[in-house]
């Protein structure tokens, strides 16, 4: 089966920490990259729907979201999808626990 292609991913942060998404994507040599660039600190409650693109991922990517917890653990998504600028599709994540415990989980596709 092929990898599911999203437009941009968004993280719900339901922790009790602050954290900042980021990305990991491989590029063309196979090479994990993760983005220098984050969307500023995402607080417990919030929730943020970032395109990729904006923080350096290229079109056609595999790419990983990446949770950086701030004083804490940092989370990698399991699941990758493929990023295609412009798709309607959004993948939902979610962040739970605490700095030193916390799970990211998928929770669903949107469109």
């Amino acid at each position: 089966m092929p990898m599911q292609k999203i437009g941009k991913m968004s993280l719900k942060n339901s922790g009790g920490f602050v954290t900042r998404v980021y990305f990991t994507y491989l590029d063309d040599d196979g090479n994990k990259i993760m983005t220098t660039k984050n969307n500023g600190d995402l607080l417990l409650g919030q929730t943020q729907t970032i395109d990729p693109a904006t923080l350096g991922v290229p079109d056609g990517s595999m790419v990983y979201l990446y949770a950086f917890v701030v004083w804490g653990t940092d989370n990698e998504a399991k699941r990758a999808f493929i990023y295609e600028k412009g798709n309607a599709n959004i993948a939902n994540w979610v962040i739970t626990g605490t700095t030193l415990n916390n799970d990211l989980g998928l929770t669903n596709i949107s469109s």
